[in-house]
């Protein structure tokens, strides 16, 4: 006997939040582990977590806000084991796929020194300007207020000023 489906069954759901998200959280979950392996193993869990979890979904958030927060407790899970301080995580970030285009040497300098901001401070450089979610969505996603988004991204743009200015390493163009 076949299972019936309906036209938006728990598959098709999870089937299409993969095709439009997997890339977005992939780059998320690599900046947060700095691995490449141990991202796409995030990547999974979080559309494992969301699979199991999808009949509960209300879409009080939307589906990226909420995939999104699975996928950063996921990565804080990780990074949190006791076997992950043995992962090797000096991998660069041209081992990522589909880089949507070659990048320069200041590139890598503001992605490396974003990766080395302050955990609070790094969340929301992530969600604002890598996956280009609005202050109002990584407020909710990180369960903050707006305000605090907003001071947050001012205090990291203030540090990576200050260690691009400093490194030396910037185009001065």
């Amino acid at each position: 006997m076949e299972t019936v489906k309906g036209p938006d069954s728990k598959e098709e759901r999870i089937e299409r939040m993969v095709t439009l998200y997997q890339l977005s959280l992939l780059r998320l979950c690599f900046m947060y582990l700095h691995d490449e392996e141990q991202a796409k193993d995030a990547v999974q869990e979080t559309f494992i977590k969301a699979y199991r979890n999808l009949d509960s979904f209300r879409a009080d958030a939307s589906e990226k806000t909420w995939l999104t927060r699975i996928a950063i407790n996921t990565c804080k899970n990780m990074y949190r084991s006791g076997w992950f301080i043995h992962v090797d995580r000096s991998v660069t970030l041209d081992r990522l796929a589909e880089r949507p285009a070659p990048s320069s040497r200041a590139d890598d300098v503001l992605t490396e020194e974003i990766m080395n901001l302050p955990v609070k401070l790094k969340e929301v450089a992530l969600l604002c300007w890598l996956q280009g979610m609005t202050c109002e969505e990584a407020a909710e996603t990180l369960s903050v207020s707006r305000q605090a988004v907003c001071s947050r991204l001012n205090r990291a743009r203030k540090k990576l000023r200050s260690a691009l200015e400093g490194s030396g390493d910037h185009d001065p163009a």
